[in-house]
């Protein structure tokens, strides 16, 4: 039956417009991508960042009472010990961005301290990427560590979230209205959710 419906006139009528407004999109967003090559890539970083926050914040805002200490089982870290986790990340990257080595574990406070920690530590590394002051690390490097690091961990509480009955609506990232340099907890609502 699907690939009846594939065959459609009317589907495929459908598709095209959803393929011409997201090319649309995309090319509208790259007008705005800087086009001189040494500043590329601490753009992208910057976006990267950007995207973290969005990602984030979506997940940490309005979590129920409870929700900081659930776990999924022996050896895994609880939400709260993730969020505090995520934040020893970020301060990593700024450290290791101005060519100091040092990682501190942190514990976990409470849930809305960690979160304005989060956000905190994505402005002052964004606002050092920002900056002409040197990157003593390949940028590379801080991408494929802490910066996929903090991502991949965003992902877990999602999921974790989803386990302890709080889900976030599924979303189209593709179309989300991410924006360099903003790293705040307050962000544009979603364009395209659904369940």
């Amino acid at each position: 039956m699907l690939d009846e419906r594939r065959k459609s006139d009317r589907y495929r009528a459908a598709l095209s417009v959803v393929k011409e407004d997201v090319l649309k999109r995309v090319t509208h967003s790259m007008e705005n991508v800087p086009e001189f090559p040494p500043q590329r890539t601490r753009y992208i970083m910057r976006h990267a960042v950007a995207t973290l926050a969005y990602r984030g914040s979506r997940v940490l805002r309005d979590a129920p009472n409870g929700f900081p200490s659930v776990a999924c089982g022996g050896g895994c870290r609880s939400e709260g010990a993730i969020l505090a986790h995520i934040g020893d990340l970020l301060d990593w990257a700024l450290l290791t961005a101005k060519g100091k080595r040092e990682w501190h574990d942190t514990e976990p406070h409470p849930w809305a301290d960690d979160v304005n920690r989060f956000h905190n530590a994505m402005a002052a590394f964004d606002s050092y990427l920002a900056s002409d002051q040197p990157l003593q690390a390949p940028i590379e490097k801080l991408l494929q560590g802490p910066i996929a690091d903090a991502l991949t961990h965003i992902g877990q509480i999602a999921m974790m979230g989803r386990l302890a009955g709080a889900p976030i609506k599924s979303e189209s990232y593709f179309v989300a209205e991410i924006t360099v340099g903003r790293v705040a907890l307050d962000q544009v609502p979603p364009q395209q959710e659904f369940d």
